[in-house]
């Protein structure tokens, strides 16, 4: 199948009892057995939910891989993956990651033991660099959050392997989403995704996914999910099966409306810098170019007026773009990432890599390109 096919067909079949064309949402926690161990599949809904497995089965076709996993949460999805190590493991991430990641990582696992260096991706000397004996995981991010960096994923999966072939390399596809880029296709072992944003894409949910293409790393994956019980419930599995089946459609107008906002924001008078793959000034546009099919309606963007103030005054009077957390849905959303997103980042750590006052995170909708022009100029204007 064609990947617009993948979304509506893929791993899918129609349900067995009455052909419903939809997998019914399965509200039970467990599952009659005929004796002891004899059952259809399905014993306990923290091991497996026939809605669940509909959405997972969805999952690893649209990013091609083998096994997909719906977490009840994008960080519950990350701490599955962070918990296939041990004390005195050594983790190499991007230096520009969502804040919730950096927290995960700095605040909870650090004191478990675990090691993290964090690198420009930009070179991957960074990366081979720091890695040791002891390096188990090196985790992409990439288009990154909030600064729209991108990674290589092929160039450094192929340096990670040709140094260490047992390091694993995990990337969180959210901002690109399976129809821009697949990382599986490049190298990578793992693809994780806030399902909350794009793939769910209504802002009605919040979900993890983990996707792998290694039947061994499956059943290890599957086993912690299945002891630590951070699973997706079968209401937000149906919701998120829907979602994806308009995936394709939706991330074409969203990168329509991200180019247009782009473009826009480059030439107008009260903004500083632009932070958008698609535009040839980016530093890592061929790259971008290379691995990505479109570059998607994730845009950021600095203000001239570097004060907190300003940036305060464009966000409290945008009305179409939604001053709220998050991104990925069809509306469109700003954000504060100093104040919001990645409040949790220590301040000296968020200027050092250009997280500062004047930054500001748009999520394009797939609202009239019109609108939104207007609505950011006269935000910017007052």
């Amino acid at each position: 199948m064609k990947f617009n096919t993948k979304t509506i067909h893929g791993g899918q079949q129609h349900e067995e009892a009455t052909g419903a064309v939809m997998p019914p949402v399965f509200f039970t926690s467990t599952y009659a057995q005929s004796s002891p161990g004899q059952h259809k599949g399905y014993e306990y809904s923290r091991g497996a939910n026939p809605t669940r497995t509909a959405l997972e089965n969805s999952f690893a076709a649209i990013e091609g891989g083998s096994h997909g996993f719906a977490f009840s949460s994008g960080l519950s999805a990350i701490d599955c993956v962070l918990r296939l190590l041990n004390p005195g493991d050594e983790i190499i991430a991007g230096d520009d990651l969502y804040g919730g990641t950096y927290r995960m990582f700095t605040r909870l696992f650090k004191k478990y033991g675990l090691e993290f260096s964090f690198v420009d991706m930009n070179d991957v000397a960074n990366v081979t660099d720091k890695i040791t004996e002891k390096t188990k995981l090196v985790w992409l991010e990439t288009p990154t959050n909030p600064l729209m960096k991108i990674a290589d994923i092929q160039v450094i999966t192929a340096a990670v392997k040709d140094v260490d072939d047992s390091i694993l390399v995990a990337v969180d596809n959210t901002f690109a989403t399976p129809y821009l880029q697949q990382p599986l296709s490049l190298g990578a072992d793992i693809v994780m995704h806030s399902a909350t944003k794009y793939l769910g894409g209504h802002s009605d949910l919040v979900m993890g996914a983990l996707m792998v293409n290694n039947a061994k790393l499956a059943e290890d994956l599957h086993f912690i999910q299945f002891a630590a019980g951070a699973v997706a419930g079968p209401m937000d599995s149906f919701l998120a099966l829907r979602g994806v089946k308009t995936l394709h459609i939706r991330m074409q107008r969203h990168s329509e409306n991200g180019r247009a906002v782009a473009n826009f924001l480059k030439n107008h008078s009260k903004v500083d810098e632009v932070y958008y793959p698609g535009l040839e000034e980016h530093p890592n546009h061929n790259i971008a170019k290379k691995q990505m099919k479109d570059f998607g309606g994730m845009v950021s963007f600095r203000l001239k007026d570097k004060s907190k103030e300003a940036a305060f005054k464009f966000l409290e009077n945008t009305h179409v773009f939604t001053l709220a957390e998050s991104l990925g849905g069809v509306e469109s959303l700003v954000n504060h990432p100093s104040t919001m997103t990645h409040a949790s980042i220590p301040e000296v750590e968020r200027l050092k890599i250009g997280i500062t006052d004047s930054l500001i995170r748009l999520s394009v909708g797939i609202e009239d390109e019109d609108d939104l022009l207007q609505d950011l100029d006269k935000a910017l204007n007052l």
